[in-house]
């Protein structure tokens, strides 16, 4: 059964239209309390990101699980790994995130994690989904009795908490002195933490894009926008830089020649470092999209590889049917269930500068064993939400094929839908840039040309 509100990182869209309005907000943190406390669940951390409509989302969730008689516990801005991991350490029984993450900051969502830090079933998203129907289309909301209703309370030190727990995932042993990094935290929920983890650590840090006003996360900056990074890592002649998104749970680097470093390149690193220290346990788990470079570069270490649905949820939900601990995405998002149950930014950088001071070597000859194919991605926006329809669209799925005879084995295409935006994702990767670049276009122009 499909669902009809959560996509692949809960519910999103652009604030002001539905859902992503007060009322829709209001009647989920009903329907999700609801659900919750038929499991025994008293109290849920709500965090958000910067975004100005937070405080208004916030609210209203807040009232929701309110009439659920379920109790809530604010921590303000916070990243989105940061909420997953004091749901745990508080012992709370659910956590909520109002972030859309790495989109502008007209849109916003709001995610659920359970009390062991990780993202809702989709059994329990699907009842959830249910009981908002009632209530949106039924006028089924109702409230338990004003004795029962829930409460409302601020947890101060979440902060620091949090950073403690970063600082706890890098090896005692180690420290980052002598080491210049400049950190862009995109003007969002690790505005103040991921500068104060590096320092702490020891290393001279350089923090940009670090100045929230609710209007400027994401804006031009941050792991989805590189190129105020590179400038300031060449100006300040940093050793590398370390970019986050709005919410914090992906991370791309730049090394020292302002070459960015992408989350397959950061998945080799991990990989190698893991197995030179006899730590790495199975293989690594990627997408879909995972560049094939990857698993070429993994296959010659002899270290398995599989690929999941995109989605950090679905990297989760293979590793742990293999038993693996890392995984990740292309985009950033990287799971080490050694250190943590959801992507890390901060807490996937630590792990990527561990083993750079090990080797001993730059981050760009680290990455440098590794040989990407060219990959060309085109994200095509819709008019409408109408993608399965296009992808189905004849004339479409006949490009995709013509794509597909044209590179033979020397390529690959992959077309889907984004869980998180109206957009369709064209990618083609080959050995050849010119041919990967010039299919890619081909298809996408077939998809615009059908969404038209």
């Amino acid at each position: 059964m499909s669902r009809k509100y959560f996509g692949t990182d809960g519910v999103r869209g652009k604030v002001g239209d539905f859902p992503i309005n007060p009322s829709f907000a209001m009647k989920l943190g009903w329907a999700a309390g609801t659900v919750l406390a038929s499991t025994g669940t008293k109290e849920v951390i709500i965090g958000k990101d910067t975004r100005i409509s937070g405080y208004m989302l916030e609210t209203a969730m807040q009232a929701g699980f309110s009439a659920a008689g379920i109790n809530c516990a604010l921590v303000g801005p916070m990243p989105t790994p940061a909420i997953a991991y004091l749901t745990s350490t508080f012992r709370a029984d659910a956590g909520v995130v109002i972030s859309a993450s790495h989109n502008p900051y007209y849109d916003n969502g709001i995610k659920l994690f359970s009390n062991s830090g990780t993202k809702l079933t989709d059994a329990q998203e699907l009842e959830i989904e249910f009981l908002l129907d009632q209530a949106i289309y039924h006028n089924a909301m109702t409230c338990v009795d004003s004795a029962k209703l829930g409460k409302l309370r601020r947890i101060s030190d979440a902060a620091g908490r949090y950073i403690e727990f970063c600082k706890g995932t890098f090896d005692k042993d180690k420290s980052l002195t002598g080491l210049k990094i400049v950190v862009d935290s995109a003007n969002g929920a690790a505005y103040h933490i991921a500068k104060e983890v590096y320092a702490e650590l020891g290393a001279e840090v350089i923090s940009i894009n670090d100045k929230p006003d609710g209007l400027n996360i994401n804006e031009r900056c941050g792991a989805t926008h590189l190129d105020s990074l590179q400038t300031a890592v060449m100006v300040h002649e940093a050793d590398l830089g370390i970019a986050l998104d709005g919410d914090a749970d992906r991370v791309l680097f730049v090394d020292h020649n302002g070459h960015a470093v992408d989350g397959d390149e950061i998945l080799f690193i991990l990989a190698q470092a893991a197995q030179a220290k006899g730590e790495l346990q199975g293989g690594v788990v990627g997408t879909l999209m995972s560049n094939l470079g990857l698993e070429l570069a993994l296959k010659e270490m002899d270290i398995p590889f599989v690929r999941a649905k995109v989605g950090d949820r679905y990297v989760v939900e293979q590793l742990k049917q293999t038993g693996w601990q890392l995984g990740g995405e292309g985009s950033g998002h990287i799971l080490s269930l050694k250190h943590t149950t959801t992507g890390d930014g901060v807490v996937a950088s630590l792990q990527v500068l561990e083993a750079v001071i090990e080797s001993g070597k730059s981050l760009a000859d680290v990455k440098s064993v590794m040989t990407k194919l060219p990959q060309v991605l085109i994200n095509v926006r819709l008019n409408a939400n109408n993608a399965d329809e296009i992808i189905a669209a004849e004339s479409v799925k006949q490009s995709v094929l013509a794509a597909e005879a044209f590179m033979g084995e020397r390529g690959r295409v992959l077309l889907r839908k984004s869980g998180t935006e109206p957009l369709i994702r064209v990618m083609v990767e080959s050995t050849c840039a010119e041919m990967t670049q010039t299919q890619a276009q081909s298809i996408a122009d077939a998809v615009k040309l059908a969404s038209s």
